[in-house]
């Protein structure tokens, strides 16, 4: 047994309800393995998909950064060209490229955003035009946890007329990516439910004095009986609402930095570089640690990729030269794919 598998193995002791790996090396799939169900009684397999939360995040950038390969729209634009009622109350320097690399200045939605329902996208957005940043635009670094997907799709929507969900869509389709920011009908019998997997979860998030705003405005999305919702799941919500299988994400980040891979071939060396590079360092104020972000993920020394809440997270190693993906429908921490991790690093 790959050592692996048996890490995930030894998460269903520990009351793991359903999830995946998948870790391709050398463009061949290395080891996939799947535990527990998708809702308590059909078996979790390969095609199984589950909400990862900001697993999301590199998605939502991907789609922008298409049309700025386009032509569409420029990294250092100022949003306000596109969208000009979100020039006010100071934002009026905020480029593309601030948006997304978490430089914007603003992490959370507007506290009004509490009484509006997840799903109204147009007077959510409306909130963040009318809202004032946390600092000046490209100062500091603070994930943009929910507001992320909104910026994007806004930014998109104005400079193609496009919706963002959809463009990604056509992406995934073309590349053969298992990975959707919308579920379509076809896929919606495959999704998994997801679960409280820990007894703190969600109050531990929204309890939190970052978190809490960040991740409870709108309401509701750290509730599975939301998410579980076929509401939800036909919402486009792009910072959060990726659906994905093991396999898609691991298949991703195995092209994500090949000079012939798919990424490169849809950007273009200069995008393509901007996006897996560093864009914004500093202490991020609402992770509260150091972190470099590019255009949609984490990177340091040891890997480049992203996690979510809940558990899921996916990644390209550098050190060990290989992608993997650990998904999951149990809300948790972030313990389950920090041990899939050591059991795959280079000793």
């Amino acid at each position: 047994m790959h050592p692996v598998a048996g890490v995930l193995d030894s998460f269903v002791q520990a009351g793991e309800p359903g999830a995946a790996v998948c870790v391709v090396r050398d463009g061949e799939i290395e080891v996939e393995h799947h535990v527990g169900t998708r809702d308590g009684t059909v078996p979790w397999d390969a095609d199984t998909l589950v909400m990862t939360y900001s697993v999301a995040k590199p998605f939502a950038a991907l789609t922008v950064l298409s049309a700025v390969a386009d032509g569409a729209l420029a990294l250092d634009q100022r949003v306000a060209d596109l969208w000009p009622e979100y020039g006010a109350h100071g934002k009026g320097s905020t480029t593309v490229r601030h948006v997304l690399s978490h430089a914007a200045g603003l992490p959370c939605f507007p506290a009004a955003a509490a009484d509006v329902p997840y799903d109204d996208e147009a007077v959510l957005v409306g909130l963040l035009a009318d809202a004032a940043p946390d600092h000046e635009p490209g100062s500091a670094v603070a994930e943009h946890a929910l507001t992320y997907g909104h910026l994007c799709a806004e930014v998109l929507r104005r400079a193609t007329g496009e919706d963002l969900a959809d463009r990604f869509a056509g992406i995934a389709a073309g590349h053969g990516w298992d990975l959707h920011l919308r579920v379509a009908p076809a896929d919606r019998g495959r999704v998994a439910d997801v679960v409280a997997h820990d007894e703190a979860w969600p109050s531990s998030y929204l309890s939190d004095p970052r978190w809490g705003p960040a991740l409870g405005r709108p309401t509701g999305l750290l509730d599975p009986a939301v998410l579980n919702s076929e509401r939800f799941r036909t919402t486009s919500f792009p910072a959060i609402a990726l659906h994905a299988s093991a396999r898609g994400l691991a298949r991703f980040y195995a092209g994500l930095l090949a000079a012939d891979g798919p990424v490169r071939d849809l950007l273009g060396p200069d995008l393509h570089a901007a996006y897996i590079g560093p864009a914004a360092t500093g202490r991020d104020r609402v992770l509260d640690r150091d972190v470099t972000w590019t255009l949609g993920f984490q990177v340091d020394a040891e890997d480049i990729g992203m996690g979510g809440a809940g558990g899921s997270s996916a990644w390209w190693s550098f050190a060990g030269d290989y992608a993997a993906a650990f998904v999951t429908r149990g809300l948790g921490t972030h313990d389950r794919s920090g041990a899939v991790w050591d059991a795959l690093e280079p000793r």
